[in-house]
């Protein structure tokens, strides 16, 4: 396959090649531990956690999260099929359905996200950092540029990461998975045990007086588990490109995601009720509750684990994939190490500070709000891929211009009307008030329209699937 790939193309770099079957080693085990090292961080913690300081009740909130993970599970084994099949990677992949050029608006919409929550994560990294050293030398939260040098180092530890490559990131997951899952419930026995067990942590009732009060605020907080992941759900095939089979990545991902979402869900819904219990507030940040604990050993632990879980997570799921994304925008300039540094830069520019300054912006605005732009991406390629090329691909046309995908001048209009107008539909919600349940539904209304109007306008397309040829598993 790779033999006659045009090495000296423009759209062509070693970071953004297929992978060859002798590099498809990641096993159900590698995919499990992925899903559990990204998803044992403080922003599932938070997510949870904000549900409660919402006003659920312990179980509510545990379904609506399961639900909405159960929910996205389905478009991200949908996306994930190509890579494992062709082993390329998001954005060569998205060519397919946008064109050869096209396909940098949703690559660039997708890394502008990620970008966004690599800043959320480093800046909670960062503070935990600071927390950590306020316990070890309690001097320290008097220095004011405390919090920022934290973050900064976090930052710069993450860089380094990044520079150490893919590699590096399966060892990160496959060692760290297992012993966050240990602190985390190490952390949720010690503090229920102070709150006086699990009888008064899950006492604590719903405080929707009705059905219609409850459903106002769990539609869009479904939304929001599903944005949640929604990023991932695009560019899942950065990871299963190097998968060893279709089964492999399937079950690890349908055993891992859901399994280590609910019960590291759990974990933050129980500490933060535990929090109403011992000091008479929800505390849907796990490092502020933590500070007010006067056990520094237990505080220095958890935060430890929390680092950690952090960094993990950030690689994964915020840096693989707009590395990916900015080295499409110019592969022979831009490679993965130089996109994972844009990343860093932009991360910080989008102030996570601000997007994390209460559960409502955290859920109803950021998560909400950015899935509006991803699930129309996610619509186009499941449309493309299953219905209009019926798994067909032409691999090296893929980094070849004036072929297969080369639509007009390397852009396939109608996918960017289709994405136009999924994103309009589902952001319309936020100009006209009446409507504003479009917007809480934004990742399904935004998935179901573009999927649609894609189908529609592709289905005088003449030709449009040529004979499959790549190295499939």
């Amino acid at each position: 396959m790779q033999g006659r790939i045009n090495k000296e193309s423009a759209l062509y770099n070693k970071d953004l090649a297929p992978v060859p079957i002798s590099g498809r080693t990641w096993s159900l085990y590698n995919y499990a531990a992925l899903w559990v090292g990204m998803s044992v961080c403080i922003p599932t913690y938070m997510l949870a956690s904000g549900l409660i300081a919402g006003g659920m009740s312990w179980w509510q909130a545990i379904l609506t999260i399961l639900l909405g993970n159960l929910i996205v599970l389905i478009p991200m084994l949908l996306n994930a099929h190509a890579g494992a099949k062709y082993g390329i990677p998001f954005p060569v992949l998205v060519r397919a359905s946008f064109g050869v050029l096209g396909a940098n608006v949703p690559a660039v919409l997708r890394a502008l996200v990620a970008c966004g929550w690599f800043g959320i994560q480093t800046w909670i990294g960062g503070q935990a950092i600071h927390a950590m050293l306020k316990i070890l030398w309690p001097a320290w939260g008097d220095f004011t540029a405390g919090a920022w040098v934290s973050f900064l180092f976090f930052w710069a530890l993450n860089m380094v990461v990044i520079w150490r490559g893919i590699e590096t990131i399966k060892f990160l997951e496959g060692i760290g998975a297992p012993f966050m899952l240990a602190v985390g419930i190490l952390m949720l026995w010690w503090v229920t045990a102070k709150a006086g067990g699990f009888g008064p942590v899950l006492s604590t009732p719903s405080k929707f007086r009705d059905g219609g009060e409850f459903f106002r605020f769990f539609v869009p907080s479904l939304t929001g588990m599903v944005g949640f992941w929604a990023t991932v759900a695009l560019n899942i095939p950065d990871f299963t490109r190097y998968a060893r089979s279709q089964q492999a990545q399937m079950w690890g991902q349908a055993l891992g995601l859901p399994v280590a979402m609910t019960l590291y869900s759990f974990i933050g819904v129980a500490v933060t009720s535990a929090s109403v219990v011992l000091f008479g507030e929800a505390i849907w940040d796990p490092v502020a509750l933590l500070g007010r604990f006067q056990q520094p050993l237990v505080a220095f632990i958890a935060l430890i684990a929390l680092l950690i879980a952090t960094l993990n997570t950030n690689v994964a799921a915020n840096v693989v994939s707009p590395s990916n994304d900015f080295s499409n925008l110019n592969p022979r300039r831009i490679s993965f190490r130089m996109g994972g540094l844009m990343t860093g830069v932009l991360g910080i520019s989008m102030m996570p500070w601000k997007l994390l300054s209460d559960y409502s912006a955290y859920i109803f605005g950021w998560l909400v709000g950015y899935s509006g732009l991803l699930g129309p991406i996610a619509g186009v390629m499941i449309a493309d891929y299953f219905f209009v090329r019926r798994r067909q691909l032409v691999v090296e046309d893929l980094y070849s211009r004036h072929r297969s995908y080369e639509f007009t001048g390397g852009i396939n209009y109608r996918a960017m009307a289709a994405l136009a107008a999924g994103i309009g539909v589902a952001l319309l919600g936020l100009v006209l008030q009446p409507l504003r349940w479009l917007y809480d539904y934004a990742w399904f209304i935004g998935f179901l329209a573009a999927g649609s109007v894609y189908l529609a306008l592709m289905r005088r397309e003449a030709d449009i699937v040529p004979a499959a040829v790549g190295e499939e598993t």
